[in-house]
C-alpha cells in the first residue's frame, strides 16, 4: 500500500486563506445552530416541557380510542354509583413530566422504573387518562383516572397519537430518509428542495433539529417519539406546512416511533456496521431499515444501488422502487456522471430513465455528498416535483450544521468539523479530504462511552491509515473511563503497518487534542474534528458539559494565528 505521508517537497506554497470574497468568516451553512431554538411564546411565556403540540384539538372520547384497541371502556375509579363519563382526550405524551390537562398519559415498562410510578405526577398535572401494560394497572389506577391497559403499550402509541391528533400525517407530504451515512444531509437537501418548489412552509426532522417553516426546535434524538412525532406533525399542518423531509433510525422502526406513519417516500442510503449494541447483527439491522420499504410505512422506495446491502432491498422490497447510483452503476434508474469534486462543492450530471439530463451541485464536498445530493434529487423525483427544480433546490442549500462545516478564521489552512463517527464515515471524509488537500491532514477523533463497542479499535485504525496525524480523543465517554476507550482505539492504531500510518498522539482532553491538532497545521494542510458535528455538549460521568467543537476549533485556530503573529513580531 502506498504511504499517506507526503514528501517534504511536495508542499503547497503559501495561501493567506481559504475563505472565498464573497463569504464572511466562519461556518458554511447559513441556518441557525441547532441550540438556537426558540424558548418562549409568542406571548413571551415560558413554554410548557415536551414537544411542540397543536393549539387546536378536537376532543377523543375515551371510549373511541378503547375501541380503538379492542378493549372495554373504563371509567374512573369512582365509589359513586354512577360515575361521570371521562373527559375527551386532547393530547398525548409518555413523559409524565410534559402532562397537559387532557392528555393520555402512556405509562410505559422501563429497565430501572415503570412509568406507572410517575402516574400521580401525571394526575397531578391533569392528565385524562393512563395507557399501560398488566403490570403498571394497578399502579395507574390507584391515581383514580380511568386506565387503559394493554399487553404493549408503546405498540399501540403510534396509532393512538395518530387518532387523537386527527391523522395529521395525511395532510403532508412525508419523505422519509434511512441508512448508517448520510440521513442528516439528506433531509436537508430534500428540504432545500421542497422549499425551492414552493408550495408554503416546508418541515424537517432529524438529528441536529426540527423546522417548522422557519421556526427551530432543538432535536433530543434522531427520530421523535411517537407521540412526540404525531404532535409535531399536527403542528405542521396547523401552521400551513404540507411537505417536509424526515430521518428515520432504525431504532425508531424497531421500537414503534414511527407507528402511525405511511411515507410517501422512503429513502435508503447506505449501511454498515453501526448500533450493534441494540443490533444483534448486521442482518439485524438490515431488517430494521428494510421494514421502512413495507407497504405499512411507505408508499415508494428510494434505493441506492451503489450499497450492496441497497441491491438486496432494491430486490425485496414491498413496495414499488426507483435506483440511484453516484458511480453511474448500470441499470440504475437516475445515475451521476461527469462528477468533478472541488474544495467546498462537488458537480455532477444526472442522468434520468427517460433521457433527462440535469444540472446538479452538491453543497458539500466529498463524492459521499454526491450520493446524498442525488438521493435527494431522486426522492423529489418520485414525489412528483421537476427534475431539474429538485436539483436547482438542492443546489440551493447553504450547508448543513456539523456536516463538513468549515471554520475560517483567515488561516491559511483547511479547518473543518464533521459529525462522522463511524468506521466508514471516518474513512469516507479522510478519503474526501485527501483530494482537496496540497498538505497534510490532521484529524482528532474519539469513539462514544456505553455505545457500540466493536468499533472503536477500526475506529482508531482508520485515523491511523488515513490521516497525517491522527488526535486520539475522548468523544462523549458517559460512563466509561475514557483511557479504557482511548486504549482500545490505541490498540485499532498500533495495528495498522507503521510505513501506513502517521503519527499517532493521544490526549484525553478534547479541547487539547484539537489545539495540538492546529498546531501541527501548516499552509495548505487540513485540520478535521470528527464524531461530534453540530452537538453542544460532552458528556463525562454523567455530567453533560458546554462542548461545541466548531467554536473550540475556532478557539484554537485564533490562538495559534495569534501565537505566530507575536513570534513574528
Amino acid at each position: 500500500m502506498t504511504t499517506i505521508t507526503p514528501e517534504p517537497g511536495n508542499r503547497a506554497p503559501a495561501r493567506p486563506s481559504l475563505r472565498d470574497g464573497a463569504g464572511a468568516p466562519g461556518t458554511l451553512t447559513a441556518v441557525s445552530h441547532a441550540d438556537q431554538s426558540h424558548a418562549t411564546t409568542p406571548a413571551g411565556a415560558p413554554k410548557p416541557p415536551g414537544a411542540p403540540r397543536p393549539t387546536q384539538v378536537r376532543p377523543v372520547p375515551l371510549a373511541e380510542l378503547a375501541g380503538q384497541l379492542g378493549i372495554t371502556a373504563p371509567r374512573p375509579q369512582s365509589p359513586a354509583a354512577t360515575a361521570p363519563e371521562p373527559p375527551g382526550v386532547t393530547g398525548i405524551t409518555h413523559d409524565s413530566r410534559a402532562v397537559r390537562p387532557g392528555d393520555l398519559y402512556a405509562a410505559l415498562p422501563g429497565a430501572r422504573f415503570h412509568g406507572a410510578d410517575f402516574a400521580p405526577q401525571a394526575a397531578g398535572l391533569g392528565a385524562a387518562a393512563v395507557l399501560t401494560d398488566p403490570a403498571g394497572a394497578e399502579r395507574a389506577a390507584a391515581t383514580g383516572l380511568p386506565v387503559l391497559t394493554v399487553d404493549d403499550p408503546r405498540a399501540v402509541m403510534g396509532e393512538l397519537a395518530a387518532t387523537i391528533y386527527g391523522e395529521p400525517g395525511r395532510d403532508l407530504l412525508r419523505i422519509g430518509i434511512t441508512g448508517t451515512s448520510g440521513k442528516t444531509t439528506t433531509a436537508y437537501l430534500v428540504e432545500g428542495g421542497l422549499r425551492a418548489a414552493g408550495g408554503g412552509p416546508t418541515g424537517l426532522i432529524g438529528t441536529v433539529e426540527s423546522r417548522i417553516g422557519d421556526e427551530r426546535v432543538k432535536s433530543e434524538r434522531t427520530t421523535p417519539e411517537a407521540t412526540d412525532l404525531q404532535a409535531l406533525f399536527a403542528v405542521m399542518r396547523e401552521r400551513g406546512v404540507r411537505s417536509l423531509a424526515m430521518e428515520v433510525s432504525s431504532h425508531a422502526l424497531r421500537l414503534g416511533r414511527v407507528d402511525g406513519c405511511v411515507f410517501d417516500v422512503a429513502v435508503f442510503n447506505n449501511l454498515s456496521p453501526e448500533h450493534m449494541e441494540f443490533h444483534s447483527g448486521m442482518e439485524d439491522y438490515f431488517q430494521a431499515k428494510a421494514e421502512l420499504f413495507t407497504k405499512a410505512r411507505s408508499r415508494v422506495g428510494v434505493i441506492n444501488t451503489d450499497d450492496e446491502y441497497g441491491r438486496r432491498l432494491a430486490a425485496e422490497a414491498e413496495v414499488p422502487v426507483v435506483t440511484f447510483s453516484a458511480s453511474g452503476r448500470p441499470g440504475a434508474d437516475w445515475r451521476a456522471t461527469d462528477v468533478v469534486t472541488g474544495l467546498f462543492d462537488s458537480t455532477f450530471t444526472v442522468l434520468g430513465p427517460n433521457g433527462e439530463r440535469l444540472t446538479a451541485r452538491s453543497p458539500l464536498a466529498g463524492p459521499f455528498n454526491v450520493a446524498n445530493a442525488l438521493a435527494a434529487i431522486t426522492a423529489l423525483v418520485a414525489a412528483g416535483y421537476d427534475p431539474q427544480t429538485a436539483a436547482d433546490g438542492v443546489a440551493a442549500v447553504p450547508g448543513v450544521p456539523g456536516r463538513l462545516e468549515r471554520v475560517d478564521e483567515g488561516q491559511p489552512y483547511l479547518a473543518v468539523v464533521d459529525y462522522a463517527h463511524k468506521t466508514d464515515a471516518v474513512e469516507s471524509v479522510l478519503r474526501a479530504l485527501r483530494e482537496i488537500t496540497p498538505g497534510r491532514i490532521h484529524a482528532v477523533l474519539g469513539c462514544g462511552g456505553d455505545r457500540d463497542r466493536t468499533k472503536r479499535a477500526p475506529m482508531g485504525a482508520a485515523l491511523a491509515r488515513f490521516a497525517d496525524t491522527a488526535v486520539l480523543t475522548s468523544d462523549n465517554p458517559r460512563s466509561e473511563d475514557p483511557l479504557t476507550i482511548l486504549a482500545t482505539m490505541l490498540a485499532g492504531a498500533a495495528e495498522v503497518p507503521a510505513a501506513e500510518r502517521g503519527t499517532v498522539l493521544l490526549l484525553e482532553d478534547r479541547a487539547d487534542a484539537i489545539a495540538a491538532a492546529v498546531a501541527r497545521a501548516e499552509p495548505g494542510d487540513t485540520v478535521l474534528v470528527l464524531g461530534k458535528g453540530h452537538e453542544q455538549g460532552q458528556d463525562i460521568a454523567g455530567v453533560t458539559r458546554p462542548f461545541d467543537d466548531r467554536q473550540v476549533l475556532r478557539e484554537a485556530v485564533a490562538r495559534a494565528a495569534a501565537s505566530h503573529r507575536n513570534d513574528q513580531g
